[in-house]
C-alpha cells in the first residue's frame, strides 16, 4: 500500500484518509473516491488530498477485517460468539451466552506478531462475560494490508477464541450459622451469592441453614439441591480439617484442595462430592464484588477442570482488592493530619 498526498486529478480509486468537508458535504475517511468526488473537489478548488492506494495483492480494511475475524471463529454459534460485520477496518466479536472465555493465547500472540496492521485484541484468559458482551475485536490498523499478510495470520489464527457455556444451571447453598453470629451477614451472602449464580445464568435452588458443625453440614450436603454445592461458613475456614471441610469427607466426598494465592478468597476450598463439584466459600463471598471464588466457580459451572496448577497460577494478577466488610484491611491507612 501506498500512502500519502496526491494531485486530486490522479486520485480516482484511491482511498481517502482523512475526512473532508465540502460544499456542506462530507467526504469521510476511508471511502474510495470516485470520478464525482474528484470533481467536487475539483469544483471546490482542492488541488492534492491524502490517500491510500492499494497495490497488486493487497486486502481493503474491511474485507481483511472480515477474513481474520471468520478465521478465529469458523462456526460462530457453537463458539458462542456473534461477529458484526465489519467497518472502518473493525469487526468485533460478541458474546451469545453466558459463560467464560477460552483462548489459545499462543496463538493470539502468533497472530499479534505477523503485520502491526493486523490485531486482535481480548479479554483476559477465563473472563466471565454474559449475552453481547465483547469478547474481541478484530482490527485493521491502515487502510490496507498485503495479502500474504493475511493469509498468514488467518492460517494461525484458527479457532482461537470462544466462549465456554455454562453447564451447570443450579446450585445449592449452605450457610453455617456460629455462636453469636450475625443473621444480617447471613443474608448478605445469600443475596451475593444468588446475584453471582444469576450472572452465569443459573439458578439458586436450595438454602439451608445449619448449625457450624461437621455432622450438620454433612448430612446437609448429602440431601441438598443442584448440580454445584456451596457451602458459606459463619465461621471462616482456616484448616484443611475445619468443621466445613471435614463434613465434605463425612459425606463421602474428596477434598481437593484448601487455599489459593489470590486476595481476597484466601480461604477457599474445593472438591467434590461424587459427580458434583463442592465449594467451601469465603467470607468475601457475601460482598458482590469480585474475589478468588468467583474464578473458581465460573469454570467449575462452564465444566472446566480445575487443578492445583491452575489455582496456583491465580497468584499472578491475584486481584489485591480491598472489601467494604472486610475487618482487617491488608494495609492501615496513614494518619491524616
Amino acid at each position: 500500500m501506498r500512502f500519502g498526498p496526491v494531485p486530486v486529478a490522479e486520485a480516482e480509486g484511491a482511498v481517502l484518509a482523512h475526512s473532508l468537508r465540502i460544499g456542506g458535504r462530507k467526504l469521510p475517511k476511508g471511502r474510495v473516491l470516485g470520478a464525482g468526488d474528484i470533481a467536487a473537489l475539483a469544483a471546490a478548488g482542492i488541488g492534492r488530498v491524502t490517500v491510500a492506494r492499494l497495490d497488486p495483492g493487497d486486502v481493503g480494511e474491511d474485507a481483511a477485517a472480515a477474513r481474520l475475524a471468520e478465521a478465529l471463529v469458523p462456526a460462530p454459534d457453537p463458539a458462542g460468539l456473534r461477529l458484526t460485520s465489519p467497518h472502518a477496518g473493525r469487526v468485533n466479536l460478541n458474546a451469545t451466552a453466558p459463560g467464560i472465555v477460552e483462548i489459545d493465547v499462543p496463538r493470539i500472540h502468533a497472530l499479534n506478531r505477523i503485520d502491526p496492521a493486523l490485531t486482535l485484541a481480548t479479554l483476559a484468559p477465563f473472563a466471565r462475560v454474559t449475552p453481547g458482551m465483547l469478547v474481541g475485536t478484530v482490527k485493521v490498523i491502515s487502510y490496507a494490508v498485503a495479502g500474504s499478510a493475511l493469509e498468514a495470520a488467518c492460517a494461525v489464527a484458527g479457532d482461537a477464541i470462544r466462549v465456554r457455556p455454562v453447564q451447570r444451571r443450579s446450585a445449592g447453598l449452605i450457610l453455617t450459622e456460629a455462636a453469636g453470629g450475625d443473621g444480617k451477614l447471613a443474608r448478605k451472602g445469600r443475596e451475593a451469592v444468588a446475584a453471582r449464580l444469576r450472572a452465569l445464568g443459573m439458578e439458586l435452588v436450595e438454602v439451608v441453614s445449619v448449625p457450624h458443625d461437621t455432622g450438620a453440614i454433612a448430612a446437609a450436603l448429602t440431601a441438598l439441591g443442584g448440580e454445584m454445592a456451596l457451602i458459606l461458613t459463619g465461621a471462616a475456614t482456616s484448616d484443611l480439617h475445619d468443621a466445613a471441610p471435614e463434613a465434605v469427607r463425612s459425606a463421602g466426598g474428596h477434598v481437593a484442595r484448601f487455599g489459593m494465592p489470590v486476595d481476597p478468597g484466601n480461604l477457599l476450598f474445593y472438591g467434590t462430592l461424587g459427580d458434583r463439584p463442592v465449594i467451601g466459600l469465603p467470607g468475601c463471598a457475601r460482598s458482590p464484588a469480585l474475589n478468588g471464588a468467583d474464578w473458581v466457580l465460573e469454570r467449575l459451572a462452564c465444566g472446566i477442570e480445575v487443578t492445583d496448577a491452575d489455582i496456583a497460577a491465580m497468584g499472578v494478577g491475584g486481584l489485591l482488592k480491598e472489601i467494604p466488610i472486610r475487618p482487617a484491611p491488608r494495609e492501615r491507612r496513614p494518619d491524616r493530619g
